[in-house]
């Protein structure tokens, strides 16, 4: 038969019937046993023990099954703290080693990119890893997610105010909507684009002022008087708007009102595909 020409199969099968025989051998002992031994020993409680019916013996432990028991311990204990994955290969670790080498060499070709250019990027990056629930348009879907034409404007600042900010595990908790009226809200907007983000542009900046004015008296106990997040208590709004605070929720994720956007972080993205992506939101036209 050509099937036996082959080494492995000739070897498979004689090993199957090996493995055969003895299941077979040892399954009739152990039928004969059953049907014809009879149990010898110590009983547990002696002749009079009648907890549950059933007689107990006093047996040793098996001197094999101790030293196989110690010697599974013991090497469970070598593989876990000094084989796998400590020192050796693991498909995980060469991942890791093969992108951390990726993106070194993708940074070196792409970090002096023009805006355009870095907008185009993450134009592509949007389209294959958020438009899925943040749309094509990168409106939300109806509310179904964040709508990111606003975001890192001030029409994103009014939105968390009147609705609130939640998900980015801050020490001080929550943010719950705040209850300013629209153009209270509008001048916290413009304080907080002009004088605090990095970013450092208003569109309303006759209302810089009064902003300034609401946001020591309504946000800094939690923000701090500069707006940094006293050292994580709450967000660094000096963040809003730049690629660091986009970085932190796509580390983070975000538990938002209408849902829960994934964290991000197992994509590694480099730092040029995170400043693309910020460029490509910050380019989008809301409706403010």
């Amino acid at each position: 038969m050509n099937i036996l020409k082959d080494h492995i199969n000739l070897f498979t099968l004689v090993a199957a019937l090996v493995i055969l025989v003895a299941t077979l051998s040892m399954s009739s002992s152990l039928f004969k046993a059953m049907r014809e031994s009879k149990a010898d020993g110590e009983l547990y409680g002696g002749k009079d023990h009648s907890y549950d019916g059933i007689g107990e013996f006093l047996n040793n432990i098996p001197m094999g099954w101790v030293v196989s028991f110690l010697v599974f311990i013991v090497w469970g204990l070598w593989y876990i703290f000094m084989g796998y994955p400590m020192s050796s290969y693991s498909q995980i670790g060469e991942y890791n080693k093969e992108l951390a080498a990726y993106n070194k060499n993708f940074e070196a070709k792409w970090q002096n990119l023009k805006d355009k250019d870095l907008e185009q990027m993450g134009q592509g990056i949007f389209l294959v890893q958020c438009s899925q629930c943040h749309g094509l348009e990168a409106t939300g879907l109806n509310n179904t997610a964040r709508n990111l034409a606003k975001w890192g404007k001030e029409a994103g600042i009014e939105e968390v105010i009147a609705q609130g900010s939640v998900g980015l595990g801050y020490q001080a908790g929550e943010m719950p909507p705040m209850g300013l009226n629209a153009e209270d809200s509008k001048a916290v907007a413009s304080y907080v684009m002009a004088d605090i983000s990095a970013l450092h542009h208003t569109k309303y900046p006759k209302l810089v002022q009064k902003g300034q004015t609401i946001f020591q008296s309504t946000c800094a106990s939690c923000h701090g008087a500069d707006g940094k997040g006293q050292a994580g208590m709450a967000a660094d709004l000096t963040h809003y708007g730049t690629p660091a605070l986009l970085q932190e929720v796509l580390d983070k994720g975000k538990k938002g009102h209408i849902g829960e956007m994934p964290s991000f972080a197992y994509r590694h993205f480099s730092p040029t595909q995170v400043k693309a992506l910020a460029t490509y939101i910050q380019s989008l036209q809301g409706d403010e």
